[in-house]
């Protein structure tokens, strides 16, 4: 019976490893993993780790080391398809009868790795040959090791259309073509794919040569530079990561995986004793690579080439990997120098300086925003406005709602602190502590405009409130200038108001955060116990949250109203669709209103609560009498 590997993963994410293998073996929790004192061998002290996230046991004693799968045929004796039975019953799944097709299919793979594996040896023959001998010289030139050369199985293709048909005899050539060895063309006769090239084995995670890679000698017009083999029923190039059946056990041990461009670039790497690299295959990081390193580490490590090149395929695995994002999975990413590739690095500047960078990945969204920002000169508002969009388009790809949440308000922040950057800071006094800033200003025609509007009997509270938050806390008004000023477009009664409050900031020092009191001609602020930000003693964290909550609850409101007037405008083109978006909008509007009327109350009771209770706990405890 064949069992699709696709099948076989589904059975293998269904099972929980530890839940088996603690059936006949003790487990102890050991941070994210288990341990235990091996099975496979005699051992006083535990070398025996199992991960659940990552799917497989091992033992660094001995080197056992497996999935659930192996774990039934190994630790338990049974038969392969028995093991499967039986782990499928326990995860509800329903094992595929018999298919006839897929078993020539299994055969003809089968038959294939026999295919591949004759072709590696010829190739590393043809490399110790004879006609090897510039190969042998470029490996030299390289600085590979012989170690190297030979772990890597590094072969030579000799220049001959027919040379591989005339080596692989004993195979017909259906199945050299079939294996991406020979190009057949209409009805030429098959040739020969891969010619006068240095020539490297691409592994599976067993090790099997499934494919090869090959890299031109000389430079020649119109020849690429790399070739590898084309998709086979053995080889998908979007399902496999180059030497991840090494990397993996490396990863093990550092706890890392690093990615890297291209298959040379891993070899540099080991050459340079750095051992957990892998590199995809001609195209960018699919989501079936991603979730292929997401089992290894929580955070693989992206190197790319310090080229243009290389930053617009580090910004293309970004975009494939931000709908993929989960809590604790995300990546980190290594900006290599302009113009140099890892080999060129280690050459001109050793290993410590490469695990140095490896050792201090950039941030997922740090990378983000730096190459957002650097993509385009943001020198008019128009620019600056480009950049934002391109950051929210961003955000808007990733699914996990949390995690977008975060990166919304996280790249924000950054593009308000670089878009609106705070005033030129005002002189102090000489003399002791710092004084006041110079407040001349503040009786001019600004502040009286403001004075005028807080004055106003038709202020609601929340807005007066508001105003009176920023002005507490000016730091916070660049932060929201682009909220206050949607606020000013979309209630005009509230355009005074907001210009004023714009021009009297500038006499502010957002860096102290140094505000205009009541005593300088201010009307008292609302409500000082419902408001926490107007409170004194209130942490400036809590404070500057709630003030958020409250701009955003001010914005909202008139928003939602000139929504509703314009649907109602589309009620004669589309009289169903209107009520409909009337309805949902309503319906906010009433929600809005409702979170309006509790907004502070209940911190604010909280608060009132805690104080008593502060009180009643410095009370003095009466004597007890005891009988």
């Amino acid at each position: 019976m064949a069992l699709s590997p696709q099948w076989l993963d589904e059975l293998r994410a269904r099972v929980t490893l530890s839940s088996v293998i603690m059936r006949t073996t003790k487990l102890q929790r050991a941070g994210r993993e288990w341990k235990a004192c091996c099975p496979f061998h005699n051992e006083k002290t535990p070398s025996f780790t199992v991960s659940d996230e990552k799917g497989f046991y091992h033992c660094f004693g001995c080197g056992a080391h497996g999935d659930v799968i192996r774990w039934m045929t190994d630790q338990r004796g049974l038969p392969f398809m028995d093991a499967v039975k039986e782990l499928a019953e326990q995860a509800g799944m329903e094992v595929p009868r018999p298919d006839p097709r897929e078993a020539q299919r299994a055969e003809k793979r089968a038959s294939l790795v026999d295919v591949m594996e004759a072709a590696q040896q010829w190739f590393v023959d043809s490399l110790h040959g004879a006609g090897g001998e510039t190969a042998r010289e470029y490996l030299r030139s390289r600085g590979f090791t012989r170690r190297i050369v030979q772990q890597f199985g590094f072969g030579y293709a000799p220049d001959s259309k027919v040379a591989m048909k005339g080596a692989l005899s004993q195979f017909e050539e259906p199945m050299l073509v079939e294996g991406g060895l020979l190009i057949s063309v209409d009805d030429k006769p098959p040739y020969d794919r891969f010619r006068d090239r240095l020539m490297l084995p691409i592994q599976d995670a067993r090790g099997r040569v499934i494919a090869f890679g090959g890299r031109i000698l000389e430079s020649r017009d119109g020849v690429a530079k790399y070739l590898n083999s084309p998709d086979t029923p053995l080889f998908d190039k979007g399902r496999t990561l180059y030497n991840l059946h090494r990397a993996g056990p490396a990863s093990r041990q550092t706890d890392r995986v690093v990615v890297v461009e291209g298959y040379m670039d891993v070899i540099a790497l080991a050459n340079a004793g750095i051992e957990d690299a892998v590199a995809p295959l001609g195209t960018a990081l699919t989501e079936h690579q991603l979730e292929l390193l997401w089992r290894m580490v929580d955070v693989p490590v992206l190197c790319f080439d310090g080229d243009n090149a290389g930053q617009r395929a580090a910004m293309r695995a970004i975009s494939r990997a931000l709908p993929m994002l989960r809590p604790g999975k995300s990546l980190g990413i290594v900006r290599l120098p302009a113009g140099l590739d890892p080999d060129d690095l280690i050459r001109q500047r050793g290993a410590a300086t490469m695990e140095k960078l490896l050792a201090e990945p950039g941030s997922l969204l740090e990378t983000l925003w730096q190459f957002e920002r650097e993509a385009e000169e943001l020198r008019t508002p128009e620019d600056k406005a480009g950049l934002k969009a391109r950051l929210l388009n961003h955000v808007d790809a990733i699914e996990h709602g949390d995690i977008k949440a975060l990166y919304r308000r996280e790249l924000l922040e950054r593009y308000s602190a670089f878009a609106f950057p705070p005033r030129p800071q005002r002189e102090w006094k000489s003399g002791g502590a710092p004084a006041r800033p110079v407040t001349s200003r503040l009786s001019g025609d600004a502040a009286a405009r403001l004075q005028k509007a807080l004055s106003g009997g038709a202020r609601d509270a929340l807005a007066s409130a508001v105003i009176h938050g920023l002005l507490r806390h000016p730091g916070e008004i660049a932060r929201h200038t682009e909220a206050l000023g949607r606020l000013a477009r979309l209630d005009p009664k509230t355009t005074v108001l907001v210009e004023s409050l714009f021009e009297v900031s500038e006499t502010l020092d957002s860096r102290d955060n140094v505000a205009i009191s009541v005593a300088q001609g201010l009307p008292a602020p609302p409500d000082l116990n419902r408001y926490a930000f107007l409170r004194e003693g209130t942490d400036p964290v809590d404070a500057r949250e709630e003030l958020a909550e409250a701009v955003s609850l001010l914005v909202e409101r008139p928003a939602l109203k000139v929504a509703i007037a314009a649907a109602t405008s589309r009620f004669d083109e589309d009289p169903e669709g209107s009520i409909a978006e009337q309805n949902r909008l309503r319906q906010r509007l009433a929600e809005l209103n409702e979170r309006l009327k509790t907004f502070g109350r209940k911190k604010a009771a909280n608060a009132a609560d805690l104080e008593f209770s502060q009180e009643a706990a410095d009370e003095p405890v009466p004597d007890l009498e005891m009988d």
